[in-house]
């Protein structure tokens, strides 16, 4: 299963650029929070139809 890391900017309008990051991985997303939001909020979201690799990533 494949998923990503999804944060919602609750201060920015639905559609504005900014209103969602989606990350491929938590590294990265606890990387991003590190400087850019330290108190913010993250979710796992399931890819729908992602297909696996022999290393068990998603492509």
């Amino acid at each position: 299963m494949k998923t990503v890391w999804i944060y919602v900017d609750t201060g920015k309008q639905v559609g504005d650029r900014d209103h969602l990051k989606v990350f491929a991985n938590s590294d990265l997303a606890d990387e991003w929070f590190l400087v850019n939001d330290p108190k913010g909020v993250v979710f796992e979201y399931e890819v729908i139809g992602a297909v696996e690799d022999e290393t068990g990533e998603g492509r």
